[in-house]
């Protein structure tokens, strides 16, 4: 009886050391992870993906169906007397920087993108632009269009800012003219010729 007891206990026994180490147990093959270690790996890529990214450096409409530009709070004034601080940029081509030159468009959307107001690319993008008025109403601000050097080609191909309509027209732009940048020029019978239409974009 002795020796069945003593059979019993060892048999009782080894069960329950084999039921804790299942407890316990680990398969070789699991991999472990610290979830702290997840959580930074993943702040990194979050850090990664949530850098700011860099806004494009001129903000414009390159739309021939622009009919509307909106000047938000900023007045005509403001938008001549910058536009008046640039006067002696050179001209270049298809340019829109300030620090290499301008082209006649170029120059308008650097004006205009310093007020945070988006406008055609190019001055043939202005046609459809409202709203036309005579040129007798012009006033500083306004945007005043003008055939290309070939004004029987009634396309628009040229444009600048009416600064003064006290005696006389006269408007910014950037030309390749004799002035070859950013100069103030009066309306005179040459640009009448190319002559298109004013355009009131501030009220």
């Amino acid at each position: 009886m002795r020796f069945l007891f003593f059979c019993l206990l060892i048999v009782i026994t080894v069960a329950r050391c084999n039921s804790g180490s299942q407890k316990h147990y680990i398969p070789k093959n699991s991999r472990t992870t610290d979830s702290s270690v997840v959580h930074n790996t993943s702040n990194k890529e979050n850090n990664s993906e949530a850098e700011p990214v860099k806004s494009p450096a001129w903000n414009y409409a390159d739309s021939l169906d622009v009919q509307y530009i909106n000047p938000g709070r900023t007045q005509g004034d403001e938008l001549v007397d910058y536009a008046e601080t640039l006067i002696g940029i050179p001209y270049l081509y298809g340019s829109i920087d300030p620090e290499k030159g301008f082209d006649c468009s170029g120059f308008i959307t650097n004006v205009f993108n310093h007020f945070n107001i988006a406008v055609p690319r190019s001055s043939v993008g202005f046609t459809s632009v409202e709203r036309e008025i005579s040129l007798k109403e012009a006033k500083r601000g306004d945007i005043i269009l003008f055939t290309g050097t070939d004004s029987t080609k009634r396309v628009v191909g040229h444009m600048g800012i009416i600064t003064s309509n006290a005696d006389g027209a006269e408007f910014i732009h950037s030309t390749s003219g004799k002035a070859y940048g950013v100069t103030k020029t009066p309306l005179n019978s040459y640009y009448q010729g190319r002559f298109v239409k004013v355009i009131r974009i501030f009220n």
